[in-house]
């Protein structure tokens, strides 16, 4: 089942996708359940939106494939590397990420999203998928040359437009099955399938929710792929899943 946030006629609604038509829902998915209202609404006439804005985290993973980490000269952590992106740097689909008078490069880095469904404090990796509620795609864009000065990553991966999200959440996902394509105006830039990541989504969730809880509507970025690059103004760059779609936004600067 996937699952969208969208806009129609000036109201924010989540819907299931149903072919060329989303069943709208009454209710919030990810913190208090839903039931179908009986209305229909024709994709065609919808914006879609970030599938979901967390009301408290986002998690990411630096380094989580071999051959990303080989590409800047890293060695792979023992243990996954963690690291926060502000709800604040969450746009949808087609949005726009601006590239900040700050920053000289900015990258991008196509990802896995993890969707948690359900309060998740100290799980066991053998009991951690089944708090998550589903799976979507994510750019994790950075500002490469504030990543390398600051010497921290909070700024390079916060800025406002930096955690493209979407372009559904899909309930019913085998990560084991599936391979992350991104490309930048048509030309293919990463490929790799997800089962490639170093440390596996359960093993993610129970690592991260041993320090601190995670609570329904947070996400979990889950590592990007060799072959990451730079964006320039005009760019289109797209994230391709299968079974989740395409991530697709243009680039333009501040």
């Amino acid at each position: 089942m996937k699952i969208v946030r969208f806009s129609h006629n000036e109201a924010i609604r989540y819907g299931i996708l149903d072919g060329t038509d989303l069943v709208t829902l009454a209710g919030d998915p990810m913190y208090a359940g839903y039931d179908t209202t009986g209305e229909r609404v024709a994709l065609s006439d919808a914006v879609l939106l970030a599938p979901v804005i967390p009301r408290s985290k986002i998690i990411a993973v630096g380094r989580n494939y071999r051959e990303h980490a080989a590409e800047f000269g890293n060695e792979v952590p023992a243990e996954p590397l963690l690291f926060f992106k502000p709800n604040t740097s969450v746009i949808g689909p087609g949005d726009a990420i601006v590239r900040p008078t700050q920053s000289q490069q900015v990258d991008f880095e196509g990802e896995l999203a993890v969707v948690i469904g359900k309060v998740t404090r100290n799980v066991s990796a053998d009991d951690a998928l089944s708090h998550v509620f589903g799976y979507s795609i994510a750019n994790d864009v950075t500002a490469r040359d504030l990543q390398r000065s600051d010497g921290q990553w909070t700024r390079a991966k916060g800025f406002d437009t930096f955690c493209p999200l979407g372009p559904a959440i899909e309930t019913e996902f085998d990560p084991s099955q599936a391979e992350l394509v991104a490309r930048v105006n048509g030309d293919e830039k990463q490929r790799a399938p997800l089962t490639d990541m170093v440390h596996g989504i359960a093993d993610l969730i129970a690592y991260a929710s041993a320090a601190f809880t995670l609570l329904p509507g947070d996400v979990i970025l889950t590592g990007t792929p060799a072959g990451v690059g730079p964006l320039s103004a005009g760019d289109v760059v797209e994230v391709e899943i299968d079974g989740l779609g395409i991530l697709r936004n243009i680039v333009r600067d501040a």
